[in-house]
């Protein structure tokens, strides 16, 4: 994927911005709120507005802002965003595949090279690794184009039904969930079935486990599931 990175604008902090975004606006390319993107990044609203509007006014913008009314990815940031996160989950994939970390270390690490590997990295990286369309949580890798395949799956808490589905992904962002996860038996492409729900709580269980799953509303919302028919 072609580097779009541009002169002293270029930096960690911005990178983990526009993930966000791209994140948080979804497939749908909504705008998103401020307040949205300091809850995801952990920082103060005055500190989210403050960037947005250096990124909004740079030479090539990388997004479009105004003020109570949200942010948009601009083209260049959206290049960027994407570009970022298929370095993220090709290393995830190395390093979960090659070197065998455990699914619920891959994140942190990943996180931490995502913004310094080169393109002949990278490349070097998807040629050894067959050249994946999914990392180890499930999740789509950008091509090296950009494109990204359409998300058929929904979010757990989205099915109103009992019954079988198949795990499309988990969030690579909560590692003790993963691990509880994984040790459940609930890991992408694993057959789940629904054995219960309310207004607050999941009752799971995989094929694979000996026990069901008790998860809470907030915690069945890291897990996406498609049907198994």
């Amino acid at each position: 994927m072609p580097s779009s990175r541009q002169g002293n604008v270029n930096t960690e902090s911005v990178d983990n911005y526009l993930k966000a975004i791209l994140a948080l606006g979804g497939p749908e390319e909504r705008r998103v709120s401020s307040t949205a993107l300091a809850d995801r990044l952990g920082v103060a609203p005055a500190s989210v507005t403050n960037m947005l509007q250096k990124l909004a006014s740079s030479a090539l913008p990388f997004v479009e802002y105004e003020r109570h009314r949200g942010v948009l990815l601009s083209a260049e940031g959206k290049r960027r965003a994407l570009e970022v996160l298929r370095h993220h989950r090709l290393i995830e994939t190395f390093l979960y595949e090659v070197l065998d970390y455990p699914l619920e270390e891959v994140h942190e690490e990943a996180e931490r090279l995502e913004h310094f590997i080169s393109e002949r990295f990278e490349e070097r990286i998807a040629a050894k690794l067959g050249h994946p369309k999914f990392d180890p949580h499930g999740h789509c890798i950008p091509a090296m184009d950009g494109k990204m395949p359409a998300q058929t799956s929904e979010p757990l808490t989205d099915i109103c039904d009992q019954g079988t589905f198949i795990v499309d992904s988990v969030s690579d962002e909560d590692a003790p969930l993963l691990k509880r996860l994984k040790a459940h038996g609930v890991t992408p492409g694993a057959q789940l079935q629904i054995k219960s729900r309310s207004s607050d709580e999941f009752v799971l269980h995989a094929a694979s486990a000996s026990k069901a799953l008790h998860l809470s509303r907030d915690l069945a919302a890291a897990v996406r599931v498609r049907s198994a028919h």
